[in-house]
């Protein structure tokens, strides 16, 4: 009797551990996607005298930051209701978390560029958060959330195919509007057509190595990953 008695703590240990770790993992994407849109509005307001609203969402970061809102919203309630994700928002997710990822990483790089190349830029509390905060806790999640499925390599397209597509859509749009929303895009700000090439290539390579790091982060084991694999045990038997 103490033998059985011992499972169905054991299980109902696991099921409460469970419900602890989709109650944080719910709430923690749900409030990580409110601050990226406080974030968004606030950078919005900042810098809406230089930049409209038509190239403010052109914006690389802005377009990923945007769709981390709507996955993290999704994963949220998903998390909160039964903390299994679907195949389908991991794919999301991980493509998503790519794009923050080389986002923050392509910034970084372009603020150091920038004051290599003499050019002042202000880093302001909601850039830190979009380019830097927020690509730190989405890896986290990524690494820590249980339940979450391997995801194919064959992902990588639409990880790379994604700034490829927006880059050409950018490019098409810069002379006509006269705006690039980053200075590596205009012809104008490089050197000559190699100089182009070679840091619109550094980019996508950074996506594609973004991506299968990502990608080959194994899943973890939760305490609520096993909940149903205990219930049995939860059974005494008869007599």
């Amino acid at each position: 009797m103490g033998r059985w008695a011992g499972s169905i703590d054991d299980g109902t240990a696991g099921m409460t551990r469970g419900r602890v770790e989709r109650w944080i993992l719910g709430v923690g994407r749900l409030v990580c996607a409110a601050i990226v849109v406080v974030s968004m509005v606030a950078r919005f307001e900042r810098g809406k005298a230089w930049v409209g609203l038509p190239d403010f969402v052109a914006y690389l970061t802005i377009q990923s930051s945007a769709a981390f809102v709507v996955v993290a919203t999704i994963g949220g309630i998903v998390a909160l209701r039964s903390g299994l994700d679907h195949p389908r928002l991991d794919v999301a997710r991980v493509v998503v978390l790519a794009c923050v990822v080389t986002a923050g990483i392509v910034f970084a790089l372009i603020v150091q560029q920038s004051g290599a190349r003499g050019l002042a830029l202000d880093v302001p509390w909601s850039d830190v958060a979009l380019h830097f905060v927020l690509p730190a806790i989405a890896v986290l999640d990524w690494i820590v959330s249980p339940r979450r499925r391997r995801v194919s390599f064959r992902v990588l397209a639409v990880i790379v195919g994604y700034p490829v597509v927006w880059g050409i859509i950018t490019m098409i749009r810069g002379p006509i509007v006269g705006w690039y929303p980053y200075y590596f895009l205009d012809p104008g700000q490089v050197d000559d057509p190699f100089e182009f090439a070679a840091l619109s290539g550094t980019a996508l390579a950074v996506f594609a190595i973004v991506g299968v790091v990502l990608v080959a982060i194994p899943p973890r084991q939760a305490a609520f990953t096993s909940e149903r694999r205990r219930a049995p045990a939860v059974v005494a038997p008869s007599g």
